[in-house]
């Protein structure tokens, strides 16, 4: 770069850090107010979410556990149905076997 467009760069630069500077809002301002009022906002839409989250989490946890105990009363349900059936086949079992032997005379 030449010196011209240096010097120009240089103004430029120190033309946009005085505008800067005014344009920053003053302690106890409007623009104080406005940055406050920001930040609570922001403050109230967290502590919103973390209350949203949480009750997620809670009604989660009960959905969750209500499909665990349904699951395990069907399993247990089903188990001690195969477990009556079970009984039921060997008692058959035993009853048409004991038939058997006093049709054919054989004891048991």
């Amino acid at each position: 770069m030449n010196s011209p467009k240096i010097g120009a760069v240089l103004i430029a630069a120190a033309v946009l850090v005085t505008l800067g500077a005014t344009a920053q809002p003053q302690p106890g301002g409007a623009g104080q107010a406005i940055k406050q009022d920001a930040k609570a906002v922001g403050h109230g839409v967290a502590d919103g979410a973390r209350d949203v989250g949480h009750a997620t989490k809670h009604v989660a946890k009960k959905v969750g556990h209500g499909a665990k105990d349904a699951g395990l009363g069907i399993g247990h349900g089903a188990k001690k149905a195969g477990i009556a059936v079970g009984h039921g086949a060997r008692e058959g079992w035993e009853a048409t076997r004991h038939a058997a032997k006093q049709v054919f005379g054989k004891d048991d």
